[in-house]
């Protein structure tokens, strides 16, 4: 696959991104896992650097995880927190990073222009889409996780349940494409949405992060006007200038990754200005690899922690995809927002 190459996009500075997508590659193990820089692996990350991998014309490669992932999966559709040497290191159940594998496959299909892996995997994605259903309260919200021996913890995390909404979303269309019905989870999806958009007391605080923030406009859970809205709310909370997103509000410790969630955040809501400077911002945290430092701590624009995890360089590349127009899943965020903006996500539930 050729990357589509615009000869101008006005605002956008240097982001090669087939060079940090080798960097995501030379992070891959012999097995086909992509691990942190301490060499554990975890579902969500995994998913997301074989996203990157895809956008960066790397397809062997991509579907090397994907499958990787697969004959990870348990009898009961789940995978473990964390996976280290190829074994499981933490047996916990993570209800969004079983979801995320319906988002990673409809993205590949998006940029491969086929269904043949979707088609093969169907059955993981659909089990692990039922692993986080089940998790998933009367009132919308999904629990984040279950314990080693099956017990669901006793709370919902905001960013987990806006996630795995786009994932619910992402598994809809997977099933479109097959020609597959799944009522159930429109249904699932719609009562998730609502929560996370509308009932803010069902969800641990987390007020401090700025996730909480933004994913419920990156996830499809709040659109349109309320997007915007919520955007600026808390815009001076998490935004420095022009150095981008902190990831705690107390804290000057901006993060490249969710920088760049918050650039595809913006541009899903047509402030693609705002997204542009964002992006641009985080290049100056570019490693001469193609990698990116995790962060970089203010006024001393001192990187920190001193890595660059595989999964802070996929946040960019898929950033750089939206922006940059480079292959035909550059709306795969928008799409969640193209809905009729008096429709369901703006409604105030009965």
């Amino acid at each position: 696959m050729a990357l589509r190459r615009p000869e101008a996009v006005p605002g956008i500075g240097d982001a090669d991104v087939e060079r940090t997508a080798d960097f995501i590659a030379a992070c891959q193990s012999a097995d086909g896992s992509i691990p942190w820089v301490d060499g554990h692996v975890d579902p969500w990350n995994h998913i997301e650097a074989a996203m990157a991998l895809m956008v960066g014309g790397r397809r062997h490669e991509a579907e090397r995880a994907f499958r990787w992932l697969a004959r990870r999966q348990r009898a009961d559709g789940s995978w473990c927190l964390s996976y280290r040497a190829g074994r499981p290191d933490d047996h916990g159940v993570d209800a969004n990073f079983c979801a995320y594998l319906a988002a990673g496959l409809r993205h590949h299909a998006l940029v491969g222009g086929d269904d043949a892996l979707l088609a093969e995997l169907w059955p993981v994605l659909e089990r692990g889409i039922g692993v986080a259903l089940a998790l998933q309260r009367p009132a919308g919200e999904v629990v984040w996780a279950r314990h080693c021996d099956g017990r669901p913890h006793d709370f919902a995390l905001l960013t987990s349940s806006a996630c795995i909404h786009l994932s619910l979303r992402k598994a809809l269309e997977c099933a479109t494409a097959l020609g597959v019905e799944r009522p159930a989870w429109e249904a699932a999806a719609d009562r998730l949405a609502a929560a996370v958009a509308h009932r803010p007391e069902l969800f641990r605080p987390k007020d401090e992060f700025s996730m909480d923030w933004y994913y419920p406009v990156l996830g499809g859970c709040v659109a349109g006007a309320q997007a915007r809205v919520r955007l600026a709310e808390r815009w001076e909370t998490f935004v420095i200038g022009g150095a981008g997103c902190r990831c705690v509000a107390d804290r000057p410790w901006i993060t490249a990754a969710e920088t760049c969630e918050l650039a595809l955040a913006l541009d899903a809501v047509g402030r693609r200005d705002a997204a542009v400077r964002l992006f641009n911002a985080v290049q100056d945290m570019r490693g001469e690899a193609g990698g990116y430092w995790t962060g970089t701590v203010l006024p001393e624009s001192c990187p920190w922690p001193p890595e660059q995890p595989a999964w802070t360089a996929a946040a960019v590349v898929l950033a750089a995809d939206a922006l940059l127009d480079l292959t035909p899943a550059a709306g795969f965020f928008r799409s969640l927002h193209e809905e009729d903006e008096s429709g369901l996500l703006e409604a105030t539930p009965a």
